[in-house]
C-alpha cells in the first residue's frame, strides 16, 4: 500500500483550540507552564483539569487567584452522534465560571459549544472545537492572544466575573447548567 493510500484511511482527530488572554500575562508569567502552538494528543477517557495545582491539573496557571482545580473538561459521545463532544464543569468553590453568558457555580456543568468564550476572574479563554473521527484520542492546542479576546473577537461583554462568589441572578432556564455530585468528577 502506498503512502497516499494510507493517508486516505487515517482517522482525523478532534482538536480543541484554546486561545488564552489575561491582562497581566506578560508581567506575571501566568501561562509560562503552557506550551503554545503545540498539539498535544490525549486519550479521550482523560478528564482534563485546569487550575494552579500542577500535581492534579494538566494545564496550570501560575496565579494564586486561580483555584487548585478551576474547571475540568471531559469528552463524551452523544447517544445519537458519531463525534466527540466536550462538557465543562466548574470545580471552583470561590469563583463562578462563565461559558458564553451561562454562569456555572461550583460543580455545575454544561456541554461546550463548538465555539465559545470561557471566563473567570480576569481570564478569557476562546475555545474552538474542530471535529474528528477518532473516538480514542483528541488533541489540544493553545494560542496566546496579545489583547483582550472580548475586544478582538467582538464578543458581547456579558457580565464581569467576580473573583470570589457569583451573581444573585442566574441563567435563564433554557441555558441552565446541570448540577452534579462531587463523586462524578
Amino acid at each position: 500500500m502506498s503512502a497516499f493510500e494510507d493517508a486516505d484511511t487515517e482517522e482525523t482527530v478532534t482538536c480543541l483550540q484554546v486561545t488564552v488572554y489575561h491582562p497581566g500575562q506578560w508581567q506575571s508569567g501566568t501561562f509560562q507552564l503552557i506550551r503554545f502552538h503545540h498539539r498535544e494528543r490525549l486519550p479521550s477517557s482523560e478528564v482534563v483539569k485546569f487550575g494552579c495545582n500542577s500535581n492534579t491539573c494538566r494545564y496550570t496557571f501560575q496565579d494564586k487567584q486561580v483555584s487548585r482545580v478551576q474547571f475540568a473538561l471531559q469528552l463524551f459521545k452523544k447517544f445519537d452522534g458519531s463525534v466527540l463532544s466536550f462538557e465543562i464543569k466548574n470545580m471552583s468553590k470561590k469563583t463562578s465560571l462563565l461559558v458564553d453568558n451561562t454562569e456555572l457555580g461550583y460543580l455545575n456543568k454544561v456541554d461546550l459549544p463548538h465555539k465559545c468564550m470561557v471566563r473567570f476572574g480576569d481570564y478569557q479563554l476562546l475555545m474552538e472545537k474542530v471535529d474528528g473521527q477518532s473516538l480514542e484520542v483528541f488533541e489540544t492546542q493553545f494560542l496566546l492572544s496579545p489583547r483582550s479576546l472580548l475586544q478582538e473577537k467582538h464578543w458581547p461583554p456579558g457580565r464581569p466575573v467576580p473573583e470570589y462568589g457569583g451573581y444573585l441572578s442566574c441563567c435563564p432556564p433554557s441555558t441552565s447548567p446541570t448540577e452534579t455530585d462531587e463523586s462524578e468528577s
